[in-house]
Protein backbone atom coordinates (compact mmCIF):
# COMPACT_ATOMS: atom_id res chain seq x y z
CA UNK A 1 0.00 0.00 0.00
CA UNK A 2 1.07 3.56 -0.59
CA UNK A 3 2.43 4.90 2.78
CA UNK A 4 1.31 8.37 1.77
CA UNK A 5 -2.37 7.46 1.62
CA UNK A 6 -4.57 8.32 4.62
CA UNK A 7 -4.92 5.44 7.10
CA UNK A 8 -8.72 5.65 6.95
CA UNK A 9 -8.66 5.07 3.20
CA UNK A 10 -6.36 2.05 3.58
CA UNK A 11 -8.69 0.63 6.24
CA UNK A 12 -11.64 1.15 3.91
CA UNK A 13 -9.82 -0.80 1.20
CA UNK A 14 -9.16 -3.67 3.60
CA UNK A 15 -12.77 -3.73 4.79
CA UNK A 16 -14.06 -3.62 1.21
CA UNK A 17 -11.88 -6.59 0.28
CA UNK A 18 -13.05 -8.58 3.30
CA UNK A 19 -16.68 -7.63 2.64
CA UNK A 20 -16.48 -8.86 -0.94
CA UNK A 21 -15.66 -12.32 0.40
CA UNK A 22 -17.90 -12.25 3.45
CA UNK A 23 -21.24 -11.09 2.09
CA UNK A 24 -21.83 -13.93 -0.41
CA UNK A 25 -20.97 -16.46 2.32
CA UNK A 26 -23.30 -14.71 4.77
CA UNK A 27 -26.13 -14.64 2.26
CA UNK A 28 -25.62 -18.34 1.56
CA UNK A 29 -25.91 -19.06 5.28
CA UNK A 30 -29.01 -16.91 5.78
CA UNK A 31 -30.70 -18.57 2.79
CA UNK A 32 -30.84 -21.78 4.84
CA UNK A 33 -33.41 -20.24 7.18
CA UNK A 34 -37.19 -20.33 6.84
CA UNK A 35 -38.14 -17.39 4.54
CA UNK A 36 -39.58 -15.15 7.24
CA UNK A 37 -36.62 -15.89 9.49
CA UNK A 38 -34.29 -15.13 6.61
CA UNK A 39 -35.92 -11.72 6.09
CA UNK A 40 -35.46 -10.86 9.75
CA UNK A 41 -31.88 -12.12 9.77
CA UNK A 42 -31.17 -10.00 6.70
CA UNK A 43 -32.68 -6.99 8.42
CA UNK A 44 -30.53 -7.63 11.51
CA UNK A 45 -27.42 -7.80 9.31
CA UNK A 46 -28.22 -4.38 7.86
CA UNK A 47 -29.07 -5.43 4.31
CA UNK A 48 -31.50 -3.12 2.48
CA UNK A 49 -33.23 -5.75 0.32
CA UNK A 50 -35.26 -7.40 3.06
CA UNK A 51 -38.85 -6.81 2.03
CA UNK A 52 -41.43 -5.89 4.66
CA UNK A 53 -40.33 -4.15 7.83
CA UNK A 54 -37.26 -2.42 6.38
CA UNK A 55 -36.68 1.29 6.33
CA UNK A 56 -35.69 2.77 2.98
CA UNK A 57 -32.00 3.12 2.29
CA UNK A 58 -30.84 6.68 2.98
CA UNK A 59 -27.46 8.40 3.11
CA UNK A 60 -27.33 7.58 6.83
CA UNK A 61 -28.50 4.00 6.23
CA UNK A 62 -26.39 2.45 3.52
CA UNK A 63 -27.54 -1.05 4.26
CA UNK A 64 -23.96 -2.35 4.15
CA UNK A 65 -24.14 -4.02 7.53
CA UNK A 66 -21.59 -1.95 9.42
CA UNK A 67 -17.84 -2.16 9.40
CA UNK A 68 -17.61 -5.97 9.75
CA UNK A 69 -14.76 -5.58 12.24
CA UNK A 70 -14.88 -9.11 13.63
CA UNK A 71 -14.94 -10.95 10.29
CA UNK A 72 -12.13 -8.71 9.06
CA UNK A 73 -10.04 -9.59 12.10
CA UNK A 74 -10.66 -13.29 11.43
CA UNK A 75 -9.61 -13.03 7.79
CA UNK A 76 -6.63 -10.77 8.44
CA UNK A 77 -5.46 -13.06 11.26
CA UNK A 78 -5.46 -15.97 8.82
CA UNK A 79 -3.40 -13.97 6.36
CA UNK A 80 -1.04 -12.86 9.13
CA UNK A 81 -0.05 -16.49 9.80
CA UNK A 82 0.46 -17.28 6.12
CA UNK A 83 -3.01 -18.53 5.26
CA UNK A 84 -5.68 -16.95 3.10
CA UNK A 85 -8.79 -14.94 3.86
CA UNK A 86 -10.83 -17.64 2.12
CA UNK A 87 -9.60 -20.24 4.61
CA UNK A 88 -10.99 -18.13 7.44
CA UNK A 89 -14.41 -17.57 5.86
CA UNK A 90 -16.31 -20.12 7.99
CA UNK A 91 -14.99 -18.42 11.11
CA UNK A 92 -15.59 -14.93 9.72
CA UNK A 93 -19.22 -15.79 8.97
CA UNK A 94 -19.64 -17.41 12.40
CA UNK A 95 -18.36 -14.43 14.38
CA UNK A 96 -20.45 -11.97 12.37
CA UNK A 97 -23.57 -14.06 12.95
CA UNK A 98 -22.86 -14.24 16.68
CA UNK A 99 -22.29 -10.49 16.74
CA UNK A 100 -25.63 -9.90 14.99
CA UNK A 101 -27.35 -12.31 17.39
CA UNK A 102 -25.94 -10.43 20.39
CA UNK A 103 -27.10 -7.06 19.04
CA UNK A 104 -30.62 -8.34 18.40
CA UNK A 105 -30.91 -9.57 21.98
CA UNK A 106 -29.17 -6.49 23.42
CA UNK A 107 -31.69 -4.19 21.79
CA UNK A 108 -34.57 -6.21 23.25
CA UNK A 109 -33.03 -6.19 26.74
CA UNK A 110 -32.20 -2.47 26.64
CA UNK A 111 -35.38 -1.52 24.75
CA UNK A 112 -33.20 0.36 22.26
CA UNK A 113 -35.42 1.29 19.33
CA UNK A 114 -32.71 2.21 16.79
CA UNK A 115 -29.86 0.22 15.29
CA UNK A 116 -27.69 1.28 12.34
CA UNK A 117 -29.78 4.43 11.91
CA UNK A 118 -33.07 2.55 11.46
CA UNK A 119 -35.53 0.59 13.60
CA UNK A 120 -34.10 -2.17 15.75
CA UNK A 121 -35.29 -5.62 14.71
CA UNK A 122 -37.70 -5.97 17.63
CA UNK A 123 -39.21 -2.59 16.83
CA UNK A 124 -39.74 -3.52 13.18
CA UNK A 125 -40.99 -7.09 13.65
CA UNK A 126 -41.95 -7.51 17.32
CA UNK A 127 -40.15 -8.93 20.36
CA UNK A 128 -41.09 -12.59 19.87
CA UNK A 129 -40.04 -12.77 16.22
CA UNK A 130 -36.82 -10.89 17.05
CA UNK A 131 -35.93 -13.43 19.76
CA UNK A 132 -36.42 -16.25 17.25
CA UNK A 133 -34.36 -14.42 14.65
CA UNK A 134 -31.54 -13.97 17.15
CA UNK A 135 -31.67 -17.67 18.01
CA UNK A 136 -31.54 -18.51 14.31
CA UNK A 137 -28.44 -16.37 13.83
CA UNK A 138 -26.73 -18.15 16.72
CA UNK A 139 -27.64 -21.59 15.37
CA UNK A 140 -26.29 -20.66 11.95
CA UNK A 141 -23.06 -19.45 13.51
CA UNK A 142 -22.45 -22.72 15.30
CA UNK A 143 -23.20 -24.70 12.14
CA UNK A 144 -20.50 -22.83 10.18
CA UNK A 145 -17.73 -24.31 12.36
CA UNK A 146 -18.97 -27.87 12.53
CA UNK A 147 -15.93 -30.04 11.93
CA UNK A 148 -13.44 -27.29 12.80
CA UNK A 149 -12.57 -28.43 16.32
CA UNK A 150 -10.01 -25.80 17.37
CA UNK A 151 -12.03 -22.96 15.90
CA UNK A 152 -15.23 -24.25 17.52
CA UNK A 153 -13.46 -24.41 20.89
CA UNK A 154 -12.79 -20.70 20.75
CA UNK A 155 -16.27 -19.79 19.52
CA UNK A 156 -17.82 -21.83 22.35
CA UNK A 157 -15.60 -20.09 24.89
CA UNK A 158 -16.58 -16.72 23.43
CA UNK A 159 -20.30 -17.49 23.79
CA UNK A 160 -19.84 -18.40 27.46
CA UNK A 161 -17.82 -15.26 28.16
CA UNK A 162 -20.17 -13.06 26.12
CA UNK A 163 -23.16 -14.08 28.24
CA UNK A 164 -21.13 -13.68 31.42
CA UNK A 165 -20.07 -10.17 30.42
CA UNK A 166 -23.54 -9.11 29.30
CA UNK A 167 -25.01 -10.36 32.57
CA UNK A 168 -22.44 -8.40 34.59
CA UNK A 169 -23.14 -5.27 32.55
CA UNK A 170 -26.86 -5.56 33.29
CA UNK A 171 -26.35 -6.08 37.02
CA UNK A 172 -24.02 -3.08 37.18
CA UNK A 173 -26.92 -0.79 36.27
CA UNK A 174 -28.73 -1.62 39.52
CA UNK A 175 -25.69 -1.10 41.76
CA UNK A 176 -24.88 2.24 43.42
CA UNK A 177 -22.19 4.58 42.16
CA UNK A 178 -20.40 4.75 45.51
CA UNK A 179 -20.15 2.76 48.72
CA UNK A 180 -19.56 -0.93 49.54
CA UNK A 181 -21.60 -2.12 46.53
CA UNK A 182 -19.99 0.20 43.98
CA UNK A 183 -18.66 -1.24 40.72
CA UNK A 184 -14.87 -1.32 40.74
CA UNK A 185 -12.56 -0.73 37.80
CA UNK A 186 -11.40 -4.36 38.11
CA UNK A 187 -15.00 -5.58 37.81
CA UNK A 188 -15.53 -3.34 34.83
CA UNK A 189 -12.44 -4.77 33.12
CA UNK A 190 -13.67 -8.34 33.60
CA UNK A 191 -17.07 -7.34 32.22
CA UNK A 192 -15.56 -5.66 29.15
CA UNK A 193 -13.33 -8.65 28.55
CA UNK A 194 -16.40 -10.85 28.29
CA UNK A 195 -18.95 -8.52 26.74
CA UNK A 196 -16.71 -7.11 24.01
CA UNK A 197 -13.36 -8.85 24.18
CA UNK A 198 -14.60 -12.42 23.90
CA UNK A 199 -15.92 -12.15 20.35
CA UNK A 200 -12.92 -10.16 19.12
CA UNK A 201 -10.74 -12.80 20.78
CA UNK A 202 -12.69 -15.54 19.03
CA UNK A 203 -12.32 -13.77 15.69
CA UNK A 204 -8.54 -13.57 16.04
CA UNK A 205 -8.17 -17.11 17.40
CA UNK A 206 -10.53 -18.71 14.89
CA UNK A 207 -8.85 -16.95 11.98
CA UNK A 208 -5.42 -18.02 13.20
CA UNK A 209 -6.53 -21.63 13.61
CA UNK A 210 -8.25 -21.81 10.22
CA UNK A 211 -5.28 -20.05 8.60
CA UNK A 212 -3.00 -22.92 9.55
CA UNK A 213 -1.46 -21.90 12.88
CA UNK A 214 -3.62 -23.47 15.60
CA UNK A 215 -0.67 -23.42 18.04
CA UNK A 216 -0.89 -19.62 18.04
CA UNK A 217 -4.64 -19.44 18.56
CA UNK A 218 -4.50 -19.18 22.36
CA UNK A 219 -2.08 -16.24 22.16
CA UNK A 220 -4.34 -14.56 19.64
CA UNK A 221 -7.28 -15.15 21.95
CA UNK A 222 -5.44 -13.17 24.63
CA UNK A 223 -4.62 -10.49 22.08
CA UNK A 224 -8.28 -10.16 21.20
CA UNK A 225 -9.32 -9.81 24.84
CA UNK A 226 -6.99 -6.83 25.25
CA UNK A 227 -8.20 -5.38 21.98
CA UNK A 228 -11.81 -5.79 23.11
CA UNK A 229 -11.24 -3.96 26.39
CA UNK A 230 -9.65 -1.06 24.50
CA UNK A 231 -12.53 -1.11 22.02
CA UNK A 232 -15.14 -1.09 24.81
CA UNK A 233 -13.49 1.85 26.53
CA UNK A 234 -13.49 3.75 23.24
CA UNK A 235 -17.20 2.94 22.97
CA UNK A 236 -17.71 4.23 26.52
CA UNK A 237 -16.12 7.54 25.59
CA UNK A 238 -18.39 7.78 22.56
CA UNK A 239 -21.38 6.89 24.74
CA UNK A 240 -20.86 10.10 26.68
CA UNK A 241 -19.22 12.51 24.25
CA UNK A 242 -19.87 10.98 20.82
CA UNK A 243 -21.68 12.68 17.94
CA UNK A 244 -25.21 11.19 17.68
CA UNK A 245 -24.99 11.46 13.87
CA UNK A 246 -22.10 8.99 14.02
CA UNK A 247 -23.03 6.79 16.97
CA UNK A 248 -26.76 6.60 16.22
CA UNK A 249 -27.46 7.17 19.94
CA UNK A 250 -28.54 10.32 21.83
CA UNK A 251 -25.72 12.37 23.35
CA UNK A 252 -24.92 11.38 26.97
CA UNK A 253 -27.02 8.24 26.50
CA UNK A 254 -24.91 6.09 28.85
CA UNK A 255 -25.09 8.66 31.65
CA UNK A 256 -28.87 8.85 31.32
CA UNK A 257 -29.11 5.06 31.76
CA UNK A 258 -26.74 4.83 34.74
CA UNK A 259 -24.32 2.75 32.69
CA UNK A 260 -21.22 1.97 34.73
CA UNK A 261 -18.67 2.97 32.10
CA UNK A 262 -14.96 3.37 32.67
CA UNK A 263 -14.71 7.17 32.31
CA UNK A 264 -17.27 7.60 35.10
CA UNK A 265 -15.83 4.87 37.34
CA UNK A 266 -12.34 6.26 36.88
CA UNK A 267 -13.54 9.78 37.67
CA UNK A 268 -15.21 8.67 40.89
CA UNK A 269 -12.17 6.64 41.93
CA UNK A 270 -9.86 9.61 41.33
CA UNK A 271 -11.32 11.61 44.22
CA UNK A 272 -11.25 15.36 44.57
CA UNK A 273 -13.94 18.06 44.43
CA UNK A 274 -15.16 17.24 40.90
CA UNK A 275 -15.48 13.54 41.78
CA UNK A 276 -17.42 14.36 44.94
CA UNK A 277 -19.80 16.64 43.07
CA UNK A 278 -20.18 13.99 40.34
CA UNK A 279 -21.14 11.37 42.94
CA UNK A 280 -23.84 13.68 44.28
CA UNK A 281 -25.21 14.34 40.79
CA UNK A 282 -25.25 10.67 39.83
CA UNK A 283 -26.92 9.63 43.08
CA UNK A 284 -29.91 11.78 42.09
CA UNK A 285 -29.92 10.50 38.51
CA UNK A 286 -28.89 12.12 35.22
CA UNK A 287 -32.04 11.47 33.26
CA UNK A 288 -32.53 14.97 31.91
CA UNK A 289 -30.28 16.69 29.40
CA UNK A 290 -29.07 19.50 31.67
CA UNK A 291 -28.02 17.09 34.44
CA UNK A 292 -26.39 14.69 31.99
CA UNK A 293 -24.41 17.56 30.48
CA UNK A 294 -23.26 18.62 33.94
CA UNK A 295 -22.25 15.04 34.80
CA UNK A 296 -20.25 14.72 31.59
CA UNK A 297 -18.39 17.94 32.40
CA UNK A 298 -17.59 16.68 35.91
CA UNK A 299 -16.33 13.35 34.59
CA UNK A 300 -13.90 15.22 32.39
CA UNK A 301 -12.87 17.64 35.15
CA UNK A 302 -12.18 14.75 37.53
CA UNK A 303 -9.90 13.17 34.94
CA UNK A 304 -12.17 10.26 34.06
CA UNK A 305 -11.93 10.70 30.33
CA UNK A 306 -8.13 11.02 30.31
CA UNK A 307 -7.73 8.05 32.66
CA UNK A 308 -10.03 5.90 30.54
CA UNK A 309 -8.12 6.76 27.38
CA UNK A 310 -4.86 5.92 29.16
CA UNK A 311 -6.18 2.50 30.21
CA UNK A 312 -7.42 1.85 26.67
CA UNK A 313 -4.01 2.75 25.26
CA UNK A 314 -2.39 0.24 27.63
CA UNK A 315 -4.64 -2.60 26.50
CA UNK A 316 -4.14 -1.70 22.86
CA UNK A 317 -0.37 -1.73 23.37
CA UNK A 318 -0.59 -5.20 24.91
CA UNK A 319 -2.60 -6.44 21.91
CA UNK A 320 -0.15 -4.92 19.43
CA UNK A 321 2.80 -6.48 21.29
CA UNK A 322 1.39 -9.95 20.63
CA UNK A 323 1.08 -9.19 16.93
CA UNK A 324 4.56 -7.71 16.77
CA UNK A 325 6.03 -10.79 18.45
CA UNK A 326 4.21 -13.55 16.60
CA UNK A 327 2.83 -12.18 13.31
CA UNK A 328 5.37 -10.80 10.84
CA UNK A 329 2.66 -10.37 8.19
CA UNK A 330 0.22 -8.49 10.42
CA UNK A 331 0.52 -4.95 9.03
CA UNK A 332 -3.09 -4.78 7.82
CA UNK A 333 -4.45 -6.39 10.98
CA UNK A 334 -2.38 -4.09 13.15
CA UNK A 335 -3.54 -0.96 11.33
CA UNK A 336 -7.20 -1.95 11.57
CA UNK A 337 -6.95 -2.62 15.30
CA UNK A 338 -5.32 0.75 15.92
CA UNK A 339 -7.93 2.63 13.89
CA UNK A 340 -11.00 1.10 15.55
CA UNK A 341 -9.72 1.72 19.07
CA UNK A 342 -8.68 5.30 18.37
CA UNK A 343 -12.16 6.53 17.48
CA UNK A 344 -12.79 10.04 18.75
CA UNK A 345 -16.31 10.93 17.54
Amino acid sequence: MDPGRPAARRDDDVIARCRSLLEPALREAVAELQPWGARMASFALGWPDVGDGADPVTPGNSGNGGKILRPAIAMLSAEAVGGTAEQALPGAVAVELVHAFSLVHDDIIDRDERRRHRDALWKAYGVGPAVLAGDSLLALAVSRLSGHGEAMRHLSAALTELVRGQTADMTFETRPWTGPEEVTVAEYTRMASGKTGSLLAAAAAVGTALGGAPALSDRMWEMGLDLGIAFQIADDVLGIWGDPRVTGKPVHSDLRRDKKTLPVLAALAAGGPAAEELATVLAKGAGDEETARRAARLVEEAGGRALAEEVAAGHLSAALAVMDEHLPRAAALRALCVSVTNRSH
